[in-house]
């Protein structure tokens, strides 16, 4: 998993390399200053020798500015590692989304991969920092200061090995506890995430049903929990610094009561015990950093699992190799297809369905809310897989096709129509990013979208907001629909695309369809009869199955609830 991430540092992993190199000469310097020091005082200060209090004085300002130097440029160093390591995992990450399939997508919230892509990216960026910073400082500095106090005088250390492992017990017991409590907060913030994501983009239901204070208590309650559990991580870490100073003081008492002992019996200088209490500083210092780096890593050992479960998602959809990306025709074959969105559900959504499309064909698909319309186009540019059977598109099965290509030529408006932020054209352009003003101006006259986009004072580059908040659902679908038909494909598919436009307009649409597109399949997918009736054929869903299927006259004197249907929807018309 840590070899998987580490793969992201890739073009900075020099960088990496060297800032713990130049965190070597800091911590180095460091060490050598209290050695210096006491030189200073036993040999110069004490017997006034001034052209070795200047030697030693020059050598400490050299100390001293070589661990500056030597720390800025780890500094520098580890900011451009870990701001990279983050780039490149957000590039990985993203780059592995969009070659998700549906079901991938599935198996993760958006709340969660938006999670993912940002505050756990974050979170990894700075343990990195940490690691390859705080985490070499601080053993090095550790044991550096360790050699150096019993190169002085070993008895006298030992005040180390009484309290050291007391310091690190302590502080090691934490972690455990403390990770803990991350790990149920990580998982907390994607819920918090979600509630504020269905919120905002729920925001008009909400208001309507005047359901505000309900949402602001589901955000209180889930803000609230995370509250909770990261103060009371915190509280634990807290213990940290009391902890901390009861060490340090507990050794400064301990080197000063011996090492008075010592200086007193000639057996220590007085420069070596103030180089002592230089080096039980820097070695609790470093233990207690130590203690948060470990705390750091546990921290992000939740982010650190949940980007790799990102990173090795494998999409369930791949181009085979060497794949067709010529398509003969648009004609569509179900060859006894049954579909389940995945191996735990319960029953299929789709069953047995046998249908025969000639190229060029309008197809109605009409059946009440759950019968497995959407299911059944959706398996047509492979946004999932079948279960059993085959789909074939010009004779061919879609699984040998090359994936780009099968969407290259199979067009879909989706139930719930997306646009982009950007300009109207932007938005067309995601059909064919080259097509000319022209061809966007016929396709959204197909789409019956031309007037409206006109009559706005900058036309077709007006700016579309996030959502396509700035126009209405029908002019949405008919620029969904103009988009679609960019593509130029031989295959199209309305899913239930002009439930938002009136009948004069839909009837305008389809008429447009079979005037200038009538080379291309169409498969509609309607709730009102009048949408699909001219259909050459009507499919009839009930329950994932095929119902009925034939013209519109033929399904008046052989299927029941296509009868019931256009009969309800001809009464109320009236």
């Amino acid at each position: 998993m840590i070899r998987r991430l580490f793969r992201c540092v890739r073009e900075y992993k020099w960088s990496a390399i060297l800032s713990p190199l130049c965190m070597v000469g800091e911590v180095s310097m460091e060490v050598t200053i209290p050695l210096v020091m006491a030189d200073l005082y036993d040999y110069g200060i004490k017997f006034q020798n001034m052209p070795y209090i200047v030697e030693k004085t020059i050598l400490l300002v050299i100390c001293a500015l070589a661990s500056l130097i030597f720390g800025v440029m780890s500094a520098i160093f580890a900011a451009k590692a870990a701001t990279g390591f983050a780039k490149n995992l957000r590039h990985d990450m993203y780059y592995r989304v969009q070659k998700f399939s549906f079901s991938n997508i599935d198996r993760f919230s958006t709340a969660s991969i938006v999670t993912r892509l940002t505050s756990d990216v974050a979170n990894l960026q700075m343990a990195f920092q940490m690691m390859i910073r705080m985490a070499v400082r601080c053993p090095m500095m550790l044991i550096l200061a360790l050699v150096q106090a019993f190169r002085i005088n070993a008895r006298l250390s030992l005040v180390y090995v009484a309290v050291v492992p007391v310091l690190a017990i302590a502080l090691i017991s934490l972690v455990p506890v403390v990770f803990k409590i991350f790990d149920r907060g990580f998982k907390t913030i994607d819920k918090l995430n979600n509630t504020v994501q269905e919120n905002i983009h729920g925001v008009r239901v909400v208001k309507s049903f005047v359901r505000e204070d309900k949402e602001k208590e589901k955000f209180a309650e889930v803000s609230g929990s995370i509250y909770k559990d990261f103060l009371k991580a915190d509280k634990i870490l807290a213990l940290n610094n009391p902890i901390m100073q009861f060490c340090v003081y507990a050794c400064m008492l301990g080197i000063s009561w011996f090492g008075a002992k010592m200086v007193v019996s000639s057996s220590l200088t007085t420069g070596q015990l103030s180089a002592m209490f230089g080096y039980t500083s820097q070695i609790l210092m470093g233990l207690m950093n130590l203690s948060l780096v470990f705390v750091m890593l546990t921290m992000s050992r939740t982010p650190l699992k949940r980007c790799y479960e990102l990173l090795v998602e494998e999409p369930d959809l791949t181009s085979p190799e060497g794949g067709l990306k010529e398509m003969a025709d648009g004609s569509v074959d179900f060859e006894n297809v049954s579909f389940r969105y995945s191996k735990e559900a319960n029953r299929d959504a789709l069953e047995g369905i046998d249908l025969h499309i000639p190229g060029g064909a309008t197809v109605g698909i009409l059946g009440g809310t759950g019968s497995g319309k959407t299911s059944l186009v959706q398996l047509i540019p492979r946004l999932y897989d079948v279960s059993q059977g085959a789909i074939k598109i010009g004779g061919v099965d879609v699984r040998q096709y090359d994936l780009e290509a099968l969407r290259d030529n199979v067009a879909m408006v989706l139930q719930k129509n997306e646009l982009f932020s950007g300009s109207i054209k932007e938005n067309l352009r995601w059909g064919d990013p080259e097509a000319t003003d022209e061809e966007l101006e016929e396709a959204c006259k197909l789409a019956c979208a031309h007037d409206f986009i006109t009559s706005f004072p900058d036309g077709y580059d007006t700016h579309i907001e996030q959502g396509g908040k700035n126009v209405s659902g029908g002019q949405k679908q008919r620029l969904c629909i103009a988009r679609a038909l960019l593509k130029k494909p031989k295959i199209l598919i309305l899913d239930d695309s002009t439930s938002a436009v009136d009948t004069h307009t839909d009837a305008q649409i389809r008429k447009a369809f079979a005037e200038k597109i009538p080379g291309t399949t169409k498969l509609i997918i309607a709730q009102r009869v009048a949408s699909i009736q001219d259909a050459d054929l009507i499919v009839v869903l009930e329950n994932g199955q095929v119902a009925a299927a034939g013209t519109h006259e033929e399904l008046l004197e052989t299927s029941q609830i296509y009868r019931e249907v256009y009969e309800s929807q001809k009464k109320g018309g009236e």
